[in-house]
């Protein structure tokens, strides 16, 4: 199942600082990911309008129990 999420990135501006974007993962996503908060992430550039967000240290699958 493929999912699509559409968002605006918003700017962050702050006095004496460079402006910022934020790019946030939608809770559905990471909940169907098992994302949970502190996990380190990396992004890939594929292109210019492709991005690819990697987990470095996911978890195994779970298994399934047969019955």
């Amino acid at each position: 199942m493929q999912a699509e999420y559409e968002m605006k990135v918003p700017v962050i501006r702050s006095k004496d600082r460079a402006a910022r974007l934020f790019v946030n993962i939608p809770m559905l996503l990471t909940a169907a990911m098992a994302i949970q908060a502190g996990e380190r992430v990396r992004w890939q550039r594929l292109g210019r309008s492709d991005l690819r967000l990697v987990r470095l240290e996911a978890p195994a699958p779970a298994r399934c129990i047969k019955r």
